[in-house]
């Protein structure tokens, strides 16, 4: 980053008009490969689209989905990790009523992008989860 270069901050990253800027696309990316699998662990039982959520991500990893779909998989996942949303997660009963309504909506756009084998991987890592 150069010393005139302006930071990125959360609502930058989320900002859905800004999914494709690479720079945002980066930083999403890294903010979903360090606290994905950290907060399905944490939550996944208390969930009930923790596979969604998770055929979502093995999407986006997939080389075969297009960049633009992978860009906007991201920021819904970044939405996901982040300790601050619109409605705080610790709320019992509502705290994951926004990241279902982010989810269904993506999966309502770009469900097509979501193959049968992203689906079976989200079912194997589950069942990985709950059996450890």
């Amino acid at each position: 980053m150069t010393t005139n270069a302006k930071p990125i901050t959360p609502e930058d990253a989320l900002d859905p008009s800004r999914a494709l800027v690479p720079s945002i696309q980066q930083v999403n990316e890294v903010r979903v490969q360090k606290g994905f699998w950290p907060k399905i662990r944490r939550t996944a039982a208390r969930i009930p689209f923790a596979r969604q959520v998770v055929s979502v991500w093995y999407s986006a990893r997939d080389p075969e989905t297009p960049a633009a779909a992978k860009g906007i998989m991201l920021g819904a996942l970044a939405y996901f990790v982040l300790p601050i949303d619109a409605i705080p997660d610790i709320f019992a009963g509502i705290g994951f009523t926004d990241d279902a309504a982010v989810i269904t909506a993506l999966i309502a756009t770009l469900g097509a992008n979501i193959k049968r084998r992203h689906k079976d991987q989200a079912d194997a890592a589950l069942k990985r989860l709950r059996d450890d």
